[in-house]
């Protein structure tokens, strides 16, 4: 945590810079909202003349690009990701990525709007290669999932479906692959935390009960994250009882979805934003893949055509 000088008393202290950095995020967030990007490249001007390149100033500027390609200004989106991935690397030569929790954030959005804006501009194999390469350099830090899922983006529908690891699950057991051949599959990606997972069960729930005659699957994998209730830590026991009496409150309309527990599969699928939305067709390929939650009609309209192929 960095700290800034106060005097009191004749007496030199240093105290966290806790809401600096608070404010400094919060703030150029709004502003990109609402594309006030002079307001915001001011402010970030005088944090860095103040306090130099924190983590915390590299995750402001990553929002500058977050924001800026939201509008589709890709050429500035892609001039602040850019330096956004330089001065993170230049942080890295003195730490190690994981050791801060703003450097993740600020170099996994920094590598997401260069694949965006280049796939934007048609260059979809220069996309590809950027992540592949991430992938191999930072595929044993926490980015790598959303390195994936961007990847996954650019290069995974028509492909097989990676494998599920399911030695640890709760409810059902998960098929197995062979018996899964020739059936339609809806991957469902959750976290016990996550309300937008919560909004989506009475959807897939719907789904398929309504395609079940076709024999549609879903499955629903989740990881462990080491917390439960209101963020306390928890022991992998204590957590799996947790989502237990989560998914006994909010997914009780599935009840009977097998449930694979494994951080390796939210890895080999991206599921960085969760949920995330995965339709396999007859013959195990990716027929849809959507991180974030869907309309009914909007996923029935996938589900469907995997079922009709």
């Amino acid at each position: 945590m960095g700290k800034w000088p106060l005097v009191f008393a004749g007496i030199l202290l240093w105290v966290p810079l806790i809401h600096a950095q608070a404010d400094l995020i919060g703030d150029i967030r709004a502003q990109t909202a609402q594309n006030s990007f002079p307001a915001a490249e001011s402010e970030l001007k005088n944090y860095k003349s103040q306090h130099g390149v924190t983590p915390e100033y590299l995750e402001a500027l990553s929002w500058m690009a977050r924001g800026a390609a939201s509008t589709k200004q890709w050429d500035q989106a892609t001039t602040y990701a850019s330096e956004t991935r330089r001065l993170c690397e230049q942080q890295l030569t003195k730490r190690k990525l994981d050791a801060d929790p703003h450097l993740p954030i600020a170099l996994g959005a920094a590598y997401e709007v260069l694949a965006q804006g280049m796939a934007e501009k048609g260059q979809h194999a220069q996309a590809v290669s950027l992540l592949r390469s991430a992938l191999a350099r930072y595929g044993n830090t926490s980015i790598r999932a959303r390195l994936q899922k961007n990847l996954n983006l650019l290069a995974l529908v028509g492909q097989p479906a990676p494998p599920l690891q399911v030695t640890r699950y709760l409810g059902p057991k998960p098929p197995s692959p062979a018996s899964l051949k020739g059936s339609p599959v809806l991957l469902f990606f959750w976290a016990h935390w996550c309300v937008d997972c919560k909004a989506e069960v009475p959807i897939i729930a719907r789904l398929r009960q309504e395609f079940a005659p076709a024999g549609l699957v879903v499955i629903g994998p989740t990881q462990l994250y080491g917390y439960a209730a209101q963020g306390a830590d928890a022991t992998p026991e204590q957590e799996r009882a947790y989502i237990e009496s989560v998914r006994a409150r909010y997914y009780a309309s599935l009840q009977d979805m097998p449930v694979p527990v494994s951080k390796q599969n939210f890895n080999a699928y991206g599921a960085s934003t969760t949920p995330t939305l995965v339709v396999l067709n007859r013959a195990g390929q990716v027929a849809m893949y959507h991180p974030g939650a869907l309309s009914y009609d909007e996923l029935r309209n996938a589900v469907q055509k995997a079922v009709a192929r």
